[in-house]
């Protein structure tokens, strides 16, 4: 039997692929102002194109430098603030696992 391999997903920052439990996935938001808004789906349960981003500020600069989001979602978004980046690198980080994608509530964690 072969080891399964976890999915592969490129960083909008460096351009570097890894495994997706090494990288946060962020999302596209609808406001009310009528730009979305992109946000972090640190439990990867947010429907919609999601953009992945390795956790750490020099991806998250560069990504923001190079409008990275908004070619991955492929319309015109509001960036997030330096303030909210790290705020997210930093949760992601105090979650203990990368990979968390079973909902307690699901029953799929037996």
């Amino acid at each position: 039997m072969s080891e399964q391999q976890s999915p592969r997903r490129t960083c909008i920052g460096c351009r570097q692929t890894a495994d997706q439990t090494q990288l946060m996935r962020w999302v596209r938001e609808k406001s009310e102002g009528g730009q979305a808004a992109v946000v972090p789906d640190l439990r990867r349960r947010m429907s919609g194109r999601g953009a992945w981003l390795h956790p750490d500020p020099a991806c998250a600069a560069a990504a923001v430098r190079k409008r990275a989001f908004n070619r991955a979602f492929r319309a015109q978004v509001r960036m997030p603030d330096e303030a909210r980046l790290t705020a997210a690198i930093d949760a992601f980080h105090s979650m203990g696992r990368a990979d968390v994608t079973v909902q307690p509530e699901s029953g799929s964690e037996i």
